[in-house]
């Protein structure tokens, strides 16, 4: 038996060297492939240099033609370092950490016995046939992810291929050199796993390729034309679902998605956090915002209230306020609009017939024939289209009267001899621009008389509905609903592909408006139903998809990957169903403290982040319910922590202490989390409500590592 076990062990050391003499060989190929794209995009430039200067030289009496020549080299310019730059920033990354894993697999139809190294980018020598590392988008380094050995299949471009995984293994790869290595099937109690997910918030973010789990990547690798909606548990890793879904179909369907992609989030502090995660895959170029950014790029608005204001009026329970935002995210509110829309095509114009020098040029029915021809168009732009065809046959019969006009004057002329010429002709012709100008008064007042036609500002008839109220963030998506029913709104450029982040928030009408403007048919949605504390009548529109999209497919996610067991079961307790399945990874108890005395509360609190501080966290969060809260705190501690308060959507959050209200911490973690609960003494007396205990849910799901429950009386 010890025979066996020191076998092993020497069998081992001989594979780990093996492998550390592999890493050794990757990594100077890497570098002299390094130097080859360094040299390639040397020749590059030398060729345009000199051709330019030859272009200059051929067409330099010849403007248009050297302009000619500019567009055209720019353009081969740019693709030709689009594609050097893209491989030199890959092997640059390469070159620290080669890959991250390995498969062995039989595939079944040949026999043929396979091995395969998975990396963050591919890596093929020039002439070779096979790849020395793979991309880990690639079709076949989806065995990697698979949950077991044994019988599997992959998505090939030729077809499904059938295989037996033989074994998998991970490594850890720093600075060129080999740390270790673990033969694993992959499942959540995997030694990198663990070790990734106990790391600091900056670095795990980055640091997820080697770690997506069988459910995530089946997630990313769903097909590209159709819409998947996740509703997972906080931490169950939806943001980095979809930013690698991004990555995944840019990888593999560059020509078709490249510049038309779009992520929408939900504030801008979130989309700062997660701007490195995809430029960290290799690519750039994709559009993100938030929806309101989105929604402002065709609004000329400026009065809308902040997210800050909004939600402060939402978690301290305004009740007018939250009634009328009920009904703007409601279903029966886009029947309303939907109402509204019918009862102006019905009635806001006024149907009149068009008169030139009392004539009728149009009749009433006439026109009204050419509103039911174009009923297909909305109407602003249907009145529009009229308007033109009414001043076309105005224009029509102008000319016709300044060709009568002028044949009047030519035959007058003509039959004029010499002498009677010489005295008349100047008489004629002042009776010629007359006649004309009669013509062109005619042609004022008939076409001021189409005024009719012209049709308020869309978001001056929204403002009637709407009371005259201040705008708010409710109240983007149905202006931009009656500009696409009534004007024909859409987006200029292409989108192939749309990612709604924290996609809970949203109202049915924000998503119908999303479809319509980018007439996309792929969706990757993702949210998390127990995080919408933003009260609302039925259930969450995320979850009543098909009444918007076609060919949709619904997952949901319950195993948490970001906090301890400790913290993700104290957050369960805010939960009504469906619990979090925490992975198994232990950390300390949270720690919960009530406080009567506000001098004992700032010393503990400024003796806990230096303690946090030492232990090496670098991303420490005192979440608070409000902002009043959280301006309240910040002038007891701040002086103390020297902490940074993140009080507005367009503050720019890296590491390092914060205190921040509860709304703007939604979508981020942070190593340490402190929640202040200010209003503790009236949550035992009497049950917490439900969007309360969701408020909470939220806050406690920010921190990875360590949760504190400051309660103050």
């Amino acid at each position: 038996m010890e025979n066996k076990e020191m076998q092993k062990e020497i069998q081992k050391e001989i594979e780990l060297e093996a492998e550390k003499q592999r890493v050794e060989e990757t990594v100077e190929i890497i570098k002299k492939e390094i130097l080859n794209y360094i040299n390639k995009r040397k020749q590059v430039t030398e060729v345009l240099i000199n051709t330019r200067k030859k272009a200059v030289e051929e067409y330099r009496d010849d403007e248009d033609k050297l302009l000619e020549y500019f567009d055209h080299e720019r353009f081969i310019k740019e693709e030709s370092f689009k594609a050097i730059d893209r491989k030199l920033k890959e092997m640059t990354v390469l070159q620290g950490s080669p890959y991250f894993g390995k498969v062995n697999f039989l595939e079944k139809e040949f026999n043929d016995e396979e091995e395969v190294y998975i990396g963050r980018f591919g890596l093929t020598q020039e002439e070779a046939y096979e790849p020395l590392v793979l991309d880990w988008r690639a079709p076949v380094a989806s065995l990697f992810y698979a949950g077991k050995l044994g019988e599997a299949k992959y998505e090939a471009p030729m077809g499904e291929v059938k295989v037996d995984i033989e074994g998998k293994r991970q490594f850890i790869i720093k600075k060129e050199k080999l740390e270790g290595m673990f033969d694993s099937a992959i499942d959540v109690k995997d030694e990198i796993l663990q070790m990734v997910l106990s790391k600091k918030a900056e670095q795990k973010l980055k640091d997820i390729i080697m770690t997506i789990q069988e459910e995530q990547d089946k997630l990313i690798r769903q097909q590209r034309n159709k819409t998947i909606i996740v509703d997972g548990v906080a931490g169950s890793g939806k943001t980095t679902i979809a930013l690698h879904r991004v990555a995944y179909l840019l990888y593999n369907y560059r020509k078709i998605l490249q510049d038309k992609v779009l992520i929408l989030g939900p504030n801008s502090i979130f989309m700062e956090y997660i701007s490195t995660v995809l430029p960290s895959l290799g690519e750039i170029g994709v559009r993100q915002q938030t929806f309101n950014e989105f929604a402002l790029e065709f609004l000329d608005l400026s009065n809308i209230m902040s997210t800050g204001e909004y939600m402060e009026k939402v978690i301290n329970k305004e009740k007018s306020f939250i009634d009328t935002m009920i009904v703007k995210n409601s279903e029966d509110f886009i029947k309303e609009l939907d109402k509204f829309i019918d009862t102006l095509n019905e009635r806001y114009f006024i149907i009149q017939e068009l008169v030139f020098n009392n004539e009728i040029l149009v009749p009433k029915l006439a026109i009204k024939d050419l509103f039911e021809y174009y009923k297909s168009m909305p109407l602003f732009r249907r009145s529009k289209k009229i308007k033109r065809i009414l001043y076309s046959k105005i224009s029509d019969r102008r000319d016709e009267k300044v060709r009568d006009i002028e044949k009047w004057y030519k035959n007058k002329i003509s039959s004029l001899n010499e002498e009677q010429k010489n005295i008349e002709e100047s008489n004629l012709a002042f009776k010629r621009k007359l006649k004309i100008r009669e013509v062109i008064k005619e042609v004022m007042v008939a076409k001021e008389s189409v005024k009719w036609l012209d049709n308020e500002d869309v978001v001056q008839l929204y403002n009637g509905l709407n009371g005259n109220r201040q705008l708010t963030a409710d109240d983007l998506a149905p202006i931009l609903y009656l500009k696409i029913k009534l004007e024909g709104l859409k987006l200029d450029e292409q989108i192939k592909h749309v990612v709604i982040d924290e996609a809970q928030d949203y109202s049915l009408l924000q998503f119908k408006v999303i479809k319509e403007l980018t007439k996309c048919s792929a969706f990757t949605i993702v949210g998390d139903k127990n995080q919408r504390i933003l009260p609302i009548l039925g259930e969450i529109p995320m979850l009543q998809l098909e009444k918007v999209f076609d060919e949709i497919e619904y997952f949901k996610l319950n195993k948490s990957y970001r906090s301890t067991k400790e913290i993700m079961e104290y957050a369960n307790k805010y939960l009504q169903e469906e619990k979090i399945v925490p992975i198994v990874r232990s950390g300390e108890k949270v720690v919960e403290r009530n406080f009567g005395i506000k001098e004992e509360f700032v010393k503990e609190i400024h003796t806990n982040i230096h303690k946090l501080q030492k232990e090496g966290f670098e991303s420490i969060a005192v979440v608070c319910k409000n902002i009043k809260e959280t301006k309240e705190i910040s002038d007891l501690i701040k002086e103390k922590t020297g902490i940074k308060v993140l009080d507005r959507e367009d503050m720019i959050y890296s590491k390092g202490q914060i205190i921040i209200p509860s709304y703007f911490a939604k979508g981020l973690e942070f190593d340490a989390v402190i929640i202040i609960n200010e209003q503790a003494k009236n949550n035992e007396s009497e049950k917490i409500e439900q969007n309360e205990e969701k408020l909470m849910y939220v806050m406690a799901t920010r921190a990875l590592h360590k949760l504190f429950i400051y309660n103050l009386d």
